[in-house]
């Protein structure tokens, strides 16, 4: 194993800038890295090695000229493979979208290109984003690295799995429903879903639009910090953008947690008479104690409306998707059917049967269902005034408490087909995260034990626009324990449960 590829992407940036390792050294430590254990994992749909391998010759270039960049510059980057990314095929891992090369960039894209970051590829994903497993790409699943035979989660369980195996120091991720969250916990790696319009839209293939966002994937909060710097701002071209000017995320992660008052919502930890595993609900509370050793403050609080979360996301997103994929009919551009159709219908309707996969297909009924006459007020609009009480609870939280603590999932990882033919069993690995994308917030998901060798996710949530605050808390954890610098020993099902330290310098 190269060590480059066990380098923070802060510390890679740091050595790139000083000359002491090259972006092309780092760019070819991970593409050997890809080569060696990928096939295992399947974490990447495309790798963009020529593109790569120029984009970090280029940064070297500049750099070798005296010229001073970003933290970030000529360090590798794993993209989902949901943005627009210009000259490359962005598929949703959908055959709708098989052939599909966006003639332009995602505004997050072209924030990464501006910075300097090296793109080593495309990740798989659920398609179009729906799903919790990744399990529903049209190119095949996505492995756990700690456990070949689980899921890393999903959608972007791609990013999370090349993140946990060493193949990329940084990845980019989306999250509707807990898409960077709960495969960040499942793989043992930091994920952020930012405040809603915190991140621009612009070029993310839409799922919900009042849901989608954006947020960085790393193996640490501080790399955590960084990506977030690089791709939050006000963007024109998204009307839901909030213009605010994102604060220096990095300069906040020191100023520890003494006196931060945290709230622990006891409805995180039961669902409907269903309740999170006796391991994740320990480590959770021993992680808050940690941070009451450190100076914070920790009590009980309550989100009664939480027990709604499932019904409204499930008729909110569903409607919303059913909205923005009627778009794909096969006339204009994406998967057209290759049997001659009887009419402009018939055109239609195969070109979709051939090209959404089962999954896409249930929330598309689902949605249109919810969507029409004579039951939207009975389903979408109810589902909208219970998604208002939910804000309403976070809001009533937020009024004496700094952050919220909760898991990320109810269970471990669980094991590859083990829920592919129970939606609603599916459905439920959510039921942690959904919420924030209700209430638009922020919320992070750091390791935070393991059991039975694989691992725990921690959820820090936050107040709207306060991500510095949430990526504090965090990283304070993360400087009081080692969860996040273990990273699975490969090739990954030599030896389920092994780690090797990665070299975090955060």
């Amino acid at each position: 194993m190269a060590d480059e590829v066990l380098l923070s992407a802060a510390e890679a940036g740091r050595l790139i800038a000083e000359r002491k390792l090259s972006s092309v050294e780092i760019t070819r430590a991970c593409l050997g890295r890809m080569r060696a254990v990928d096939a295992g994992v399947h974490a990447f749909v495309r790798v963009t090695d020529d593109l790569a391998l120029k984009q970090a010759a280029k940064i070297d270039a500049r750099i070798s000229t005296g010229e001073t960049l970003g933290p970030l510059a000529g360090v590798p980057i794993a993209l989902k493979d949901i943005l627009c990314t210009r000259g490359v095929p962005t598929t949703c891992c959908s055959r709708i979208l098989e052939n599909y090369v966006p003639p332009y960039d995602a505004t997050v894209i072209q924030r990464l290109r501006d910075a300097g970051l090296v793109f080593l590829g495309k990740t798989n994903m659920d398609e179009f984003a729906m799903g919790s497993s990744t399990e529903n790409s049209a190119f095949g699943p996505t492995r756990n690295p700690w456990d070949l035979e689980r899921v890393p989660g999903g959608s972007s369980g791609g990013s999370a799995a090349a993140l946990a195996s060493l193949e990329a120091p940084l990845a980019i991720g989306s999250d509707t429903g807990g898409s960077i969250r709960q495969p960040a916990a499942f793989c043992g790696i930091t994920g952020l879903k930012p405040t809603y319009g915190r991140v621009s839209r612009y070029g993310l293939v839409a799922f919900a639009s009042s849901l989608d966002q954006i947020g960085p994937m790393t193996r640490d909060v501080r790399d955590c910090a960084l990506l977030l710097q690089v791709i939050a701002g006000h963007d024109p071209l998204d009307s839901t953008s909030v213009p605010a000017q994102a604060p220096d995320y990095a300069a906040a992660l020191d100023e520890g947690v003494k006196g931060l008052r945290i709230g622990i919502p006891s409805e995180f930890f039961e669902y409907r008479g269903i309740r999170v595993s006796r391991e994740i609900e320990d480590a959770v509370h021993a992680a808050a104690a940690t941070l009451e050793g450190l100076g914070a403050v920790c009590e009980e609080v309550s989100t009664p409306h939480l027990q709604y979360v499932i019904p409204v996301y499930y008729i909110i997103a569903p409607a919303e998707a059913s909205s923005n994929l009627a778009r794909y009919d096969g006339v204009a551009y994406g998967y057209r059917t290759a049997a001659p159709p009887q009419d402009i219908i018939d055109l239609y309707e195969r070109s979709r049967e051939d090209g959404f996969g089962p999954e896409v297909k249930r929330r598309i009924m689902l949605g249109t269902y919810a969507l029409s006459a004579g039951y939207y007020d009975a389903y979408y609009v109810k589902a909208s005034q219970v998604r208002t009480l939910i804000r309403r609870d976070f809001d009533k939280a937020f009024e004496d408490h700094d952050v919220l603590l909760a898991p990320v999932t109810p269970s471990l990882p669980f094991r590859l087909g083990e829920k592919t033919d129970d939606p609603v069993g599916m459905y439920l690995s959510d039921v942690c995260t959904i919420a924030a994308n209700m209430a638009g917030l922020p919320a992070v998901s750091l390791p935070c034990g393991y059991a039975r060798g694989l691992p725990i996710g921690l959820q820090i949530l936050g107040k709207p626009l306060d991500e510095a605050t949430v990526l504090r808390a965090a990283h304070a954890f993360q400087q009081a324990t080692s969860f996040h610098r273990l990273a699975p020993l490969q090739p990954p099902a030599s030896d389920r449960g092994a780690a090797v330290e990665w070299a975090c310098h955060g």
